[in-house]
């Protein structure tokens, strides 16, 4: 199903995104956590609310409809706006694929498997898989922006 945009429209958005990700993904590395910090259940989830986050769907497409024919899962195009002292609550991406683009600012990521606080800076594209569970705050003094291209599996989740 489509939502408040065009299926041609969509198609545009998808192909500058990707324009763009393969642009900065050869131009900016995205933050990683350090050799020695990385380890199995460095930090255990947490129980924060979300806390100035605007999180905004600009269009999204049902899998089980397209010739991929991947039943039960969304590909959604999302904007996510993060005022200073915003958090991002806890969550996994176990079964829900992103691509995060940091088009604005920059935010602090706490993984499960980084004993260290992760940095992400504009330009940044991140990739969040299968063993990744995690929460992000904007320690900053301005709003950041992300774009996310992400592959939702329950409708009911509306985790970010």
């Amino acid at each position: 199903m489509y939502t408040s945009i065009s299926k041609g429209l969509l198609r545009t958005v998808a192909a500058a995104a990707l324009v763009a990700t393969v642009g900065f993904a050869f131009n900016a590395q995205a933050g990683e956590c350090p050799a020695d910090k990385r380890m199995a259940n460095a930090r255990q989830s947490v129980d924060f609310k979300a806390v100035g986050v605007t999180d905004t769907t600009l269009g999204s497409i049902d899998l089980g409809k397209e010739k991929a024919k991947i039943v039960d899962r969304e590909l959604r195009f999302r904007k996510l706006v993060i005022q200073p002292g915003g958090i991002v609550p806890w969550h996994s991406h176990d079964d829900r694929p992103a691509l995060i683009f940091v088009e604005q600012g920059e935010i602090v990521e706490y993984a499960s498997n980084c004993a260290a606080p992760i940095v992400h800076k504009t330009g940044e594209v991140r990739a969040e898989t299968n063993g990744t569970s995690h929460w992000w705050k904007n320690l900053g003094d301005v709003p950041v922006v992300l774009y996310v291209g992400d592959v939702r599996h329950d409708e009911h989740d509306h985790n970010m």
